[in-house]
């Protein structure tokens, strides 16, 4: 991951949100005739995702698209805290936070794209993916060497668990 030089990658991670569309997947979503809609996700990124979760640290999806894809993936992975079709992301992660007694400064937020800037803003740590627009990249702590559907979450994954290890 490359870094901007803004924040340090906290070691005592208690939260890390992700957005689904361009951060799970490379941002497409298959459209048929009939209104069916999937998604391509990559196997390597739940491995990850179920790493966190085994660690302690909780997981949590917020987008602003629904998805039945989504919520079943989700499921699968043991992702609890599925945040979907959200107008606001920025209260959903705080009501979230409530809930779960998590400090902003433990919080880890990914994005992609400009519905995404505010929670990359306000989260206690910001990534961008790969493939993120220029915007969200720059206001990001640290940008994906791996494109978003292609391994990012993954990478964030590894990279957050290291660096806890190391804080230990």
């Amino acid at each position: 991951m490359s870094t901007p030089g803004k924040r340090n990658v906290p070691s005592d991670i208690g939260l890390v949100a992700f957005d689904v569309d361009g951060v799970f997947t490379d941002g497409r979503f298959y459209l048929s005739d009939d209104g069916c809609e999937s998604k391509a996700f990559n196997t390597q990124d739940g491995f990850g995702i179920r790493a966190l979760l085994l660690a302690g640290v909780e997981v949590a999806v917020i987008s602003g698209r629904s998805s039945k894809a989504v919520e079943l993936r989700m499921a699968e992975l043991g992702v609890t805290h599925v945040i979907q079709g959200c107008k606001d992301k920025v209260a959903a992660f705080d009501e979230l936070i409530g809930e779960l007694g998590v400090a902003i400064e433990q919080t880890v937020y990914v994005g992609d794209d400009v519905p995404d800037l505010p929670l990359l803003r306000h989260a206690g740590f910001a990534i961008a993916v790969a493939n993120a627009v220029a915007s969200v990249q720059a206001q990001s702590d640290m940008t994906t060497k791996a494109a978003g559907g292609f391994g990012a979450v993954r990478e964030v994954c590894e990279t957050l668990l290291a660096n806890r290890n190391n804080g230990d």
